[in-house]
């Protein structure tokens, strides 16, 4: 197999992609640009035309896959993950492929655009550095009841195997935190080890329903801290820290104090909360949604209340006399910068425009603004941004950041940085954008491996 950087693991690609618009992509400027991943690819592929009333055929996508394969197989043999492309065609068939390479400070982006650039090594976002706020006195709920929620497991599934006291004091050392007595019984009625289940998913769906959840065996439990729910940069930036007064669970990325122990089956994590809000209880079950990246939603005031059946309806709700850490100004949200203005607000995004651009000005001085982005062509005066003194999130269009680099501007205080990308833009501008700005902080830039090939005219 040829490597990665031979012309040849490409050309059966980029022949796929040339034969979508060939007399196009021969224009001088133009170009194709994608990605792709050990286990997915983002490639603008023709579509292929069906014979009418017949639907797509495994076949039919044979060369495609093919094609696509072998790439991979030689980024498995390089021991990537996986790798951006731009590729040139001229009228002869003298082809141009740029391969861009990864770097540690740079996140993977939307199909050849890099993602955040990391200007502080191993930095994160402020949300996930947030820890949880101790809550004193909170106790378990009324309704936590160690007795009768084991009477009722042995009940429900009397043939289980339970944990020894050994095995839970084994996950309770590597986890560093002891196990709350609801979760200690549940274990020592079932260990929930699929070896245990002679009838396999029989037995599986019979746990389900006596506990409510599937279980994780202990030497699964692990805690759902915020290393253990990864998102983007771009992301998480965008999100805020909020807890209520009247919330049960705290507004948390993650905490020392959630337990993980099952799923609902929908690949949401259910989990015993040891840090609860100011309505809380110590003890209670929550659940993390994978679709979320921040937050969890409260279940049942006790792991007695969750094998009851017993759902808890409490809500928090914010009070209207605070306005949102998270402000959006756009074409449907907030009409103006001076809108979104209060002490309190750590996140501006400035989207879709219509109007006149804007002005920061009404955000200079916030004490607690961190985060900003601005959609391309959206900012009066750009270098306004160098008056906005606690920014550790920035993403601009390419036109802003050249004004910012040019001037000296770019914020000092930036952890990291992403160039917003609109349109079918040519890729090695704006990965040699982010080098400059990679290079302002000494992180390691992207590379840029060019190969020439040759794929003969277009027939």
């Amino acid at each position: 197999m040829p490597s990665i950087h031979d012309f040849a693991t490409w050309e059966p690609v980029l022949r796929l992609l040339r034969a979508g618009d060939p007399e196009s992509l021969a224009a001088p400027g133009c170009h194709v640009a994608g990605r792709i991943d050990r286990h997915g690819y983002s490639l603008p592929m023709p579509r292929r035309h069906l014979p009418p009333g017949r639907g797509a055929q495994v076949e039919d996508g044979q060369e495609e896959f093919d094609a696509v394969e072998r790439v991979r197989s030689s980024l498995a043999d390089a021991g990537a993950d996986g790798i951006s492309f731009v590729a040139e065609f001229s009228p002869s068939g003298q082809t141009t492929l740029c391969l861009l390479g990864s770097s540690p400070a740079v996140q993977p982006g939307i199909g050849p655009y890099p993602g955040a650039l990391l200007l502080v090594e191993d930095a994160v976002p402020e949300p996930r550095r947030r820890l949880p706020e101790p809550e004193a006195g909170a106790g378990p709920a009324p309704s936590a009841d160690p007795a009768l929620l084991e009477r009722k497991l042995r009940k429900r599934i009397p043939d289980a195997i339970g944990a020894t006291e050994a095995e839970i004091a084994a996950a309770e050392a590597r986890l560093g935190v002891a196990l709350p007595d609801e979760l200690k019984v549940l274990y020592r009625v079932t260990r929930a080890r699929w070896q245990d289940w002679g009838d396999g998913h029989e037995t599986a769906e019979r746990v389900f329903k006596a506990v409510g959840c599937e279980l994780f065996p202990l030497d699964r439990l692990y805690i759902a801290d915020a290393a253990s729910r990864p998102s983007r940069w771009e992301s998480a930036a965008m999100e805020a820290v909020v807890t209520p007064p009247d919330a049960a669970v705290q507004g948390l990325v993650g905490s020392p104090g959630w337990i993980a122990f099952g799923d609902n089956g929908g690949g949401d994590r259910i989990a015993v909360d040891l840090t609860p809000g100011p309505r809380g209880h110590a003890g209670q079950i929550i659940m993390l949604s994978h679709e979320e990246i921040i937050g969890a939603h409260l279940v049942a005031d006790s792991l007695t209340d969750l094998v009851m059946k017993r759902r808890s309806k409490r809500r928090s709700s914010r009070r209207e006399d605070q306005p949102p850490a998270v402000a959006r100004v756009n074409i449907r949200s907030l009409s103006s910068v001076e809108a979104a203005v209060h002490p309190g607000l750590e996140v501006l995004s400035i989207g879709v425009w219509e109007g006149e651009p804007l002005s920061l000005a009404p955000v200079t001085g916030l004490p607690r603004l961190r985060t900003l982005t601005a959609y391309p062509g959206t900012l009066a005066d750009p270098l306004e941004i160098a008056k906005l003194t606690g920014l550790e999130f920035l993403e601009l269009g390419p036109e802003e950041w050249r004004l910012l680099l040019d001037a000296s501007a770019v914020p000092r205080t930036l952890s990291a940085a992403a160039i917003g990308v609109r349109g079918n833009r040519h890729p090695l501008p704006v990965v040699a954008l982010a080098n400059e700005l990679l290079a302002l902080r000494d992180r390691p830039p992207i590379s840029r491996t060019f190969l020439e090939g040759h794929l003969g005219p277009v027939a």
